[in-house]
């Protein structure tokens, strides 16, 4: 057992990294994701965390978080949750803020593996020893020949057996391209592989109906945010009407938004994003919440900050293997993962097993 240590200094620097193509999905586009590093020292060992924000979550976690984590044991992770509740009670704790706290969360709970020296999933209690992802991207901007390319990527060449594609176009104002992708992404993957759509609350209702049953024949089985995922009534009528899994909560920076969607049957699987929930130690609150009410959790996006926590929910499905935070990680770390067919396994290396590589960052830095 390590002599006690507490939390010497924690610092947060942002990084923009330009997309490598025009990016959109049906309500938003995008050139440039930025993710903000968090850094926690104690006890001669350092912990790695993060969230994709803009850069200002950097400055609340070094003006507002790190003062109020800084000397707490770093074995008392749970203290250091605490603490930064309490300290973000005046400016809210919903919105930016989580994703703020997610970063440093996840970066104390890093740290105190590290400090134990064991693998973070370990230290969390897993309950297997790999995670199920899925592809994501196919974004709305892409043509048929890119859509294809980077769907057959996952599915032919990862031996990845799900995949997910961007619908919802134009704000649900283009249903006939969006049915077309649906086809062509369904041609893409043959008819072994999982097929998944994501409208990010792109349609009404009883659109996002019509939609699937117009493509009842390409067998989608995950539709992700068919309506505004504050819309629980809409979720609810579309889940009871479509074979698809009905899927939302991504978006969820408070314990209280899970539970109210959830106890709206409004979902068949239940998202949390580890980066903007309020990391692992929120994250274990809403599978729970999740478990309480007979359902999976889903993990969005981040999947490499992701992997040791989804290790170690037993009501866990499976992770986004998001094109974009890919890249980026792989790009800024050592020790990234490898999901060919279909899964990621943490390793046996202390905390999440990852090494930033500042200098490779370093070009990309904007704070």
């Amino acid at each position: 057992m390590p002599a006690a240590a507490t939390v010497t200094a924690v610092r947060a620097s942002a990084y923009t990294v330009p997309t490598d193509a025009p990016e959109a999905d049906g309500t938003y586009s995008w050139d440039s994701t930025t993710l903000v590093l968090v850094e926690a020292d104690g006890g001669g060992k350092h912990g790695l965390g993060w969230t994709y924000a803009p850069a200002a979550a950097a400055a609340l976690v070094e003006d507002l978080l790190a003062p109020a984590v800084r000397d707490i044991d770093v074995l008392d992770v749970p203290a250091a949750a605490a603490a930064m509740a309490k300290a973000v009670r005046n400016p809210g704790r919903t919105g930016l803020v989580s994703y703020a706290v997610s970063a440093v969360d996840c970066a104390l709970w890093d740290l105190k593996a590290r400090l134990l020296e064991v693998p973070l999933h370990k230290l969390l209690g897993a309950v297997r020893d790999k995670v199920a992802v899925y592809g994501s991207g196919g974004f709305t901007s892409y043509g048929e020949d890119q859509l294809r390319d980077q769907l057959q990527g996952w599915a032919l060449e990862q031996h990845i057996p799900r995949v997910k594609i961007k619908i919802g176009q134009d704000s649900g104002t283009n249903v006939a391209r969006d049915l077309d992708r649906i086809r062509q992404a369904r041609a893409a993957v043959g008819p072994n592989t999982e097929l998944f759509v994501d409208a990010n609350g792109g349609y009404t209702a009883k659109q996002a109906i019509r939609v699937m049953q117009e493509v009842e024949g390409e067998r989608v089985t995950w539709f992700e945010e068919p309506v505004s995922s504050d819309d629980l009534a809409g979720l609810r009528a579309v889940r009871a009407a479509v074979a698809a899994d009905v899927a939302a909560g991504e978006y969820g920076t408070g314990l209280f938004y899970f539970r109210q969607m959830c106890a709206a049957h409004a979902v068949d699987c239940l998202q949390a994003d580890v980066s903007r929930c309020g990391g692992i130690s929120e994250w274990l609150r809403v599978a729970a919440v999740a478990a309480a009410h007979g359902l999976e959790l889903s993990g969005h996006c981040a999947p490499h900050l992701s992997a040791a926590v989804a290790a170690a929910t037993p009501n866990f499905r499976h992770l986004e293997w998001f094109h974009d935070h890919v890249r980026i990680e792989n790009l800024f770390f050592d020790g990234t993962l490898d999901p060919d067919g279909g899964w990621i396994r943490p390793g046996d290396s202390p905390g999440n097993g990852l090494a930033f590589r500042a200098t490779d960052a370093a070009p990309y830095r904007v704070s």
